[in-house]
């Protein structure tokens, strides 16, 4: 899942677990297959996997395991597994990924989910990535917290991290000895803005992106994720990247 560079471009898709069908991912493979050839690893849940991802698309598979309230709850934080490692490895994905929610009533639940998931990965080889969910508290996404479960998450097992940009983000990467990738989150305002995100995040440290609304909710979509591999792959600024997008999006780039 990681670029030669080193870094990697994950496209988050796996919204329809707690979200349903969310705008422009009512039909996940018309939404996911012109961006499959820029991504370098593709999340998705297992029902859209096998609905909705071609076989013969070569793309690494990051599948969503853990699940259980929707939108509609309050409380986002009540997960538990949904998919077993025998369904993970017959589905022939490269990694699973299992959301944590440190500070909540069900942080021990979700925390123990992790660690059952990393025992039943290493029993076959399979990488896990923890997310660092905050559900609908977004005020939490500071350092002093993303520290706190980006740290708990590699210290139960967790192969990587994915965590929010924050003020102060090198100090997260510095606390966590697993690679972290940074989400895009809501839907920002402007290209600009996610721009801005993913060159910040990179420059402190981060070893990626896992974008899902920032790249397929856009009028150019293709554009945006090209942009994007730009500043994750080739160290390109905000602003070289805003022209990338500009130029794709007007068709006078085309690969």
């Amino acid at each position: 899942m990681m670029n030669p560079s080193g870094n990697s471009v994950m496209l988050a898709c796996d919204h329809g677990y707690f979200m349903g069908p969310t705008r422009k991912l009512e039909n996940p493979r018309e939404t996911i297959k012109p961006l499959v050839p820029y991504a370098d690893a593709l999340a998705v849940t297992r029902g859209v996997l096998r609905s909705s991802v071609d076989p013969t698309w070569n793309v690494p598979i990051l599948l969503r395991v853990s699940g259980g309230s929707s939108i509609l709850q309050q409380d986002l934080s009540d997960e538990g597994l949904t998919v077993s490692m025998a369904d993970a490895v017959r589905l022939n994905v490269c990694a699973v990924a299992i959301s944590i929610f440190v500070g909540t009533a069900h942080e021990k639940q979700t925390l123990l989910n992790l660690a059952k998931l990393v025992d039943d990965g290493q029993e076959v080889g399979m990488p896990v990535m923890a997310i660092t969910a905050v559900g609908k508290e977004l005020e939490k996404r500071d350092a002093r917290y993303l520290g706190l479960a980006c740290r708990l998450a590699a210290e139960i097992g967790a192969n990587m991290v994915k965590t929010y940009y924050c003020e102060d983000f090198s100090r997260v990467v510095e606390g966590c000895p697993v690679p972290l990738v940074v989400a895009g989150g809501p839907k920002l305002n402007t290209e600009a803005d996610v721009f801005n995100l993913a060159h910040d995040a990179m420059g402190a440290g981060a070893k990626g992106v896992d974008m899902g609304r920032n790249i397929w909710q856009n009028d150019h979509p293709v554009a945006m994720i090209k942009a994007i591999r730009a500043i994750v792959h080739e160290g390109a600024s905000a602003k070289e990247a805003s022209d990338i997008f500009a130029a794709s999006a007007a068709g006078k780039i085309t690969v």
